[in-house]
């Protein structure tokens, strides 16, 4: 190793707890050129070596002589060429393998020329400032598919593992986005390969600096490869998933100087890249967000600083994580856990959730992960035996991270009072510490554990204003079970860590809300007594003539707000749900995932009782009973017994329903959930009903089927209003009191991002709850909340507004635009222009998808249907053009943003034409206009672009005697088979074969030309007379592909 030992070491923090911003800023620098030169000065002053490496024989070399420093070993010329090889440059390894090795294995074994073996560390985890780091830059790489030349790489021990590229000020950085993605399709593989050991991507424009991970970057290459149907799918690989770094106290620090100075610094790099990123079990790098790594370092902190003090086992030695719901709390848990139990005096570390399904749920997460990370249990006796260390034989095994639930532990302390784990150094982390069972159990973990640090994770606080009047005096709010920090008068109550929704939502983690208030019914103002008030409201509000008008509207509106208005998304969908959710084994069953196409999204409906539950339930059957089963929405429930469920209702606070049984639920309440169950049981195949392991199985089944999206809209009483996430969920009815954290948990299930075409959690309120949104934004935000947390209303994002200074255009202005500087009748001619329009109808198609959601809107689109197809063809065209390479020429158009998943939106589909042709061949094919239409909205539509000549030459054999939807059928099979057949003999495929490998490719949606499927399909080598098989083979998928989406979804 190196010849560095550590004399004394102090924990310096990894994210600073307060930046001030330099004086000199990015924007001194004018080209790309200076902004490099200073950022590279900037870190040769902060202790990184600047190396003249621009080639890859030279970067070889270096790694070589690095390593041998690190390692304190000199290879011989065999040794290395060996270890580089097999070790480093394997050939068989890509980014995943290459990510892993520095992650997990990062100590690698060598074979001597003598016989022996040596470990050789490739980056030294232990004594992080062991690690050496270099710049480099304009490194030049010429054997990929373009010669391309990179800005600035960090060497760690030789290894690229952190990429910067940087763009001009008043570049979008997006731009700098796409370029990464451009190197790492052509040539960070090229070489020896070892750009594919980049760890950590940085970009920016000097204003604006952003980090992700390299399996993001990897996996949004692969979603955008053009080789199969493209999803279309925004997903963690894309753009929206980069981040800002910040300080301790979340602000932003987005310019390159400022950056530079924190994320840059030695020890802050370091930490990151051996600390803070996490390789999952399913190969993708996350690295950790700033507030992620504050809050994890502060807890880690308090455990040492209270440990040397001697203050285990009071208030002083815990404390408790504000980070707001949808945040990543789980993850942030994970590596704290970690972390803690890695201390060498820390003997378990106990990680506690509230109920039995939250259990399972971490359990699959943590090992997520890290397999095998961390135990759950099924029972207080096998919580025992891990508290014990004994594994199922009862053999001693090690058990450092133990998951359970309250009420196991609490059963297991009132039955083992003197057990040798209360004198243990233990951690106890609890989740979701703002619920009141938490406060029952309290007094049992501080009398019975004696060397303990309490900890809790909470998105919504308990404090004076929004505690419950029940409970015990002293345990009412999350400083009085947990401790807290002292605020400016003294007093110890504020958290270990904050990142609160206002933070979350400018930092992109997730989304704001939109709420409707419709037909409301306001309750009266001056009434003191809550219980009266409620009393005396819920009688109106339970009118079965409101309950009928309610789910009127639902029905009547539930496409517009969940925008299920056409093909938009693929979506990884679990295949055997009730497999999994039957599981007694904890997670043996594996999960089947499939790649499906979803159409927008589902909904719950949040209902104040379990009376009003089946009341909405039933009327929801009986205004749907007359529709076709293909139109029924499908709607399920679930409830169960809630002790004071009036009072919490009342006060808008939410009850805490048990999920494991159903056995105080009243007669005829539980009879009624045994009826809806059997509908649920008819609709999905299922096998449930409401004795206690089949209700908790049903629980999990429509947790999964929800996750899905296969429920479209699930009535609740408080169960899955926290704790539950859906990224395919966004819109919450509200009939419900609501209130405090209550209200902020409920809102925030619908606020998880999944793509560009989910742009904000849809909150419809049947009740007037503006009052209590304030307060609780105030609360949970800060007093200026509302305006980032709620979207704004339909006036301001119809007519523009003005905010900070700037004013942001309005829908009518950016159509007014659009028609004055793109008039239909005139070519768009330069580069410039076609940019300008791309960005200007971007604009647009993003202004529609939010004005959609909104009632106004429908009437006042100002563009004619036929002419936002002209603009959405010109749109597809030059999306077309820019996209195509050239033969002899590199796309460089990455800078462009194409909203194609907009698009998809609102695609025409094959029935939209084919009714437009059966209304051509109704007026005896003499109403031409009709034709126009049917090519204007081919030619707007990117899936049916590739039909265009099949749907003409259908339309020219169109006469009187035709039936339109039965010859269509018979045209299309007729010509995708002589089509085939032609494509065979012109290529002369294997005809057996073909036929079969295209039949799986329209049955599985998507046509795969990797692997050894389509060599299958080609002819002997000898009959290409001897010319490259390779070039032969991309003409074919080529050919195949177009075959493929002519003829997809039609048949």
């Amino acid at each position: 190793m190196s010849t560095y030992n550590v004399v004394a070491a102090s924990n310096e923090s990894t994210v600073v707890t307060e930046y001030e911003p330099q004086s000199k800023r990015s924007d001194a620098y004018q080209s790309e050129a200076a902004l490099e030169q200073a950022f590279i000065k900037m870190l040769e002053e902060q202790g990184y070596a600047y190396l003249p490496i621009h080639d890859n024989a030279d970067l070889v070399a270096n790694l070589r002589r690095q390593l041998e420093l690190l390692n304190n070993y000199t290879f011989t010329d065999k040794e290395w060429d060996f270890f580089f090889k097999d070790k480093i440059a394997n050939a068989n390894d890509g980014i995943k393998e290459k990510t892993r090795r520095i992650q997990e294995d990062n100590i690698q074994n060598l074979t001597r020329e003598d016989g022996s073996t040596v470990n050789i560390t490739l980056l030294d985890k232990k004594n992080i400032h062991n690690n050496r780091l270099q710049v480099i830059n304009q490194y030049v790489e010429n054997g990929g598919n373009y010669d391309n030349r990179y800005d600035v790489t960090i060497l760690v021990n030789g290894l690229p593992l952190v990429h910067v590229e940087l763009k001009r000020r008043g570049v979008p950085i997006k731009e700098a986005f796409n370029q990464i993605n451009r190197y790492q399709r052509d040539s960070f593989w090229a070489g020896s390969g070892l750009y594919e050991y980049v760890q950590i991507f940085v970009i920016s424009n000097g204003t604006n600096t952003k980090y992700y991970s390299n399996t993001t970057r990897d996996s949004h290459i692969k979603e955008s490869a053009g080789t199969t149907r493209k999803s279309g799918k925004k997903t963690s690989n894309s753009f929206e998933f980069t981040s800002f770094w910040a300080d301790g106290k979340n602000r932003v620090i987005p310019d390159l100087v400022d950056f530079t100075r924190t994320f840059f610094a030695r020890h802050t790099l370091l930490n990151i890249l051996t600390k803070y990123c996490v390789f999952t079990s399913e190969d993708l790098l996350l690295v950790m967000r700033p507030y992620q790594i504050a809050a994890t370092e502060r807890i880690l902190s308090r455990i040492e600083v209270s440990t040397n003090y001697k203050q285990t086992g009071t208030l002083a030695a815990g404390g408790y994580i504000w980070h707001t719901t949808g945040s990543g709390k789980t993850l942030t848990s994970f590596k704290t856990a970690q972390l803690a139990s890695n201390l060498p005096y820390i003997d378990k570390v106990l990680f506690v959730v509230d109920r039995k399904d939250l259990d399972y749920q971490t359990m699959k997460e943590y090992d997520r992960f890290e397999k095998g990370a961390a135990n759950g249990n099924t029972s207080t006796q096998v919580l025992q035996r891990q508290l014990e260390d004994r594994d199922a034989k009862g053999n001693p095994h090690t058990y450092k991270i133990i998951i359970t639930t309250i009420q196991k532990l609490a059963l297991f302390v009132s039955r083992n009072k003197g057990h040798e784990i209360f004198q243990k150094h233990v951690v106890l982390i609890f989740d979701e510490c703002h619920r009141s069972q938490f406060g029952d159990m309290h007094e049992d973990i501080t009398k019975y554990f004696k060397n303990y640090h309490l900890f809790g994770f909470t998105g919504t606080p308990i404090f004076a204003t929004n505690a419950s009047t029940r409970g015990k005096p002293t345990l009412k709010t999350t400083p009085q079970a947990f401790g807290g920090e002292p605020d400016k008068e003294g007093k110890k109550v504020l958290p270990l860590h904050t990142y609160t929704i206002v933070d979350a939502i400018n930092d992109n983690n997730v989304l704001p809300f939109r709420i409707d208030y419709v037909d409301t019914v306001n309750r009266k103002a001056g009434i003191g007594d809550k219980q009266v008030k409620a009393i005396d409201t819920e009688k109106a509000l339970a009118d079965p003539r409101r309950v009928k008008e309610i789910v009127k509207y639902i029905l009547e509106h539930f496409d517009q707000k969940t925008k299920r208005n056409g093909k938009t998304y693929s979506f990884r969908a679990l295949r055997n749900i009730e497999a999994v959710a039957t599981d007694k084994t904890r997670g043996q069953v594996a999960e089947v995932k499939d790649s499906v196409r979803l159409s927008g999204f589902n909904s719950i409906f949040a209902v104040s009782s379990i009376a009003m539950a089946k009341a909405y339930y039933l009327e929801f059957k009986r205004q749907m009973q007359d529709l076709p089963e293909a139109k029924r929405l499908r709607v399920a429930t679930i409830f169960s017994y809630a002790a004071n469920e009036d009072e919490e209702d009342a006060n808008g606070l939410l009850g805490e329903e048990n999920s494991d049984d159903t056995s105080q639920l009243d007669a005829s309440s539980r009879d009624f959930l045994e009826s809806a169950i059997k509908d649920y049981n008819a609709l999905f195949k299922t096998h449930y009903d409401t004795s206690a392991d089949r209700f908790q199985n049903y629980y999990k089944d429509l947790s999964l089927r929800m996750k899905n999206r296969e429920v479209d809209i699930l009535i609740v009483v408080n169960m899955f209003l926290t704790g539950f996430d859906a990224t395919t969920l966004n819109t919450l009815w509200v009939d419900k009191n609501l209130a405090m954290h209550g209200l902020i948990q409920a809102f925030s299930r619908t606020n998880r991002i999944l793509n560009s075409v989910k742009t904000y959690g849809n909150i419809v309120c049947f009740r007037n709850l503006e009052e209590e949104t304030n307060e609780a934004l105030a609360l949970f935000g800060d007093s200026e909340a509302g305006s980032v947390v709620l979207l704004k209303n339909y006036k301001a994002y119809y007519d523009g507004y003005d905010e900070g200074g700037k004013h942001h255009d309005g829908y009518e202005e950016l159509i007014a635009k659009l028609q004055a500087k793109f008039p239909l009748d005139q070519p768009i001619v330069g580069d410039q222009n076609k940019k300008d329009f791309i960005a200007l109808f971007g604009a647009i198609l993003r202004m529609r998808n939010i004005l959609t959601s909104f009632d106004d809107f429908a009437g006042n689109e100002l563009l004619a249907p036929r002419d936002m197809q002209d603009y959405q063809s010109r749109y597809l065209d030059l999306y077309h053009e820019m996209r195509t390479p050239k033969p002899d020429k590199e796309v460089i158009n990455d800078d462009i943003v194409f909203e194609m998943e907009l698009i998809r939106q609102v695609e025409i589909n094959i029935d939209y034409i084919l009714m437009l042709v059966a209304k051509y061949h109704d007026s005896n094919c003499e109403d031409k206009e009709i034709l126009v239409d049917i090519r204007k909205a081919v030619d707007s539509s990117m899936q049916l672009r590739s039909k265009k000549d099949l749907i003409e030459n259908f339309i020219a054999t169109i006469n009187t005697a035709t039936k339109v939807d039965d010859d269509w059928i018979k045209f299309v099979t007729e010509q995708k088979k002589i089509d085939l057949d032609t494509l065979i003999a012109e290529e002369k495929l294997k005809p057996d074969e073909t036929r079969k490998f295209v039949d799986n490719s329209f049955r599985d949606g998507i046509l795969k030309t990797t692997g050894t499927d389509v060599d299958r399909i080609l002819p002997p080598v000898s009959r290409f007379g001897g010319g490259n098989r390779a070039a032969k083979k991309d003409g074919i998928i080529a050919k195949l592909q177009a075959f493929f989406d002519k003829y997809f979804g039609l048949v």
